[in-house]
C-alpha cells in the first residue's frame, strides 16, 4: 500500500493538538502515593508517547533514579505533592534531550520555591505561565512543519515515482532533525552560560552525560 504523505502530514498536525501539556488545574490538590502518581502521569501524558499503552511514561525505578540524582525531592511520608508532580512533568519533557546535570541547573528557580505556596511566584505560577504559552508555540510549530514539508515536496525533481517520494520524506525528516539538533545545541549553550554565571570559578560535573 502506497503511503499518502499528505495524510501523514495531517495526522502529524492532529497529534500536536492531542499532546498538550497537563493543565495545572488538572493536577490533584491532594498528595499521592506512588501507584496513584504513576496512574495520574500515565493517564495525563499517554497521548504524547510514540506507542500509547506500550511505552511507559514513568516507573518506580525512574522516580527513584530522579531522587537519587537530586532531580526530585523525596516524598513526604511516601506521598508526592502537587509540586512533585510539576517537577516530574518538566523532567518528562527534558530528560530525552538534556543531561541530569543540565536539568538540575535549569531547575534552580524551581527548587528554591518547592513546597512554598506563599512565595510571590510559586511552582504553580511558573508552570501555568509556561503552559499558557503552548498554544502559540504549537501554532508556530505547525507553520514551520508546513514550510519544511513544502520545501521537501519540491525537492529531487529529477527522481520519479516512489523513489522521489522516499527521497522527499528523507529530506523532510532531515529538515526536522537538523532543527531539533540546532535547538538542542542552543539550549545546552544557554545552560552552560547560566552555570558559568552562577559559578564563575567552579566546574561542572557530568555535563554531557545522558543519564536516563
Amino acid at each position: 500500500m502506497t503511503l499518502d504523505y499528505d495524510d501523514l502530514l495531517n495526522s502529524i498536525m492532529a497529534s500536536l493538538d492531542r499532546a498538550k501539556q497537563v493543565k495545572v488545574s488538572d493536577i490533584p490538590n491532594i498528595d499521592l502515593y506512588m501507584d496513584q502518581l504513576l496512574t495520574f502521569m500515565e493517564d495525563s501524558l499517554k497521548k504524547s508517547v510514540r506507542h500509547p499503552g506500550v511505552d511507559k511514561i514513568l516507573t518506580k525505578t525512574m522516580i527513584n533514579n530522579y531522587a537519587k540524582n537530586d532531580l526530585l525531592p523525596p516524598p513526604i511520608k511516601k506521598k508526592y505533592s502537587k509540586d512533585h508532580i510539576i517537577l516530574l512533568i518538566f523532567i518528562y519533557y527534558y530528560k530525552n534531550i538534556l543531561s541530569f546535570s543540565d536539568i538540575q541547573t535549569l531547575f534552580e528557580p524551581l527548587y528554591k520555591r518547592f513546597g512554598n505556596d506563599d512565595a510571590d511566584i510559586n511552582l504553580k505560577d511558573i508552570y501555568t505561565t509556561i503552559y499558557d504559552e503552548q498554544d502559540e508555540i504549537i501554532a508556530h510549530l505547525k507553520k514551520d512543519i508546513e514550510e519544511k514539508y513544502e520545501s521537501a515536496q519540491n525537492s529531487f525533481p529529477k527522481a520519479k515515482g516512489e523513489d522521489r517520494k522516499e527521497l522527499q520524506m528523507l529530506n523532510f525528516i532531515s529538515l526536522l532533525a537538523y532543527d531539533v539538533f540546532m535547538k538542542m545545541l542552543l539550549i545546552e549553550n544557554i545552560i552552560d552560560h547560566v552555570e558559568e554565571e552562577r559559578n564563575p570559578e567552579g566546574s561542572r560535573k557530568d555535563t554531557k552525560r545522558r543519564k536516563k
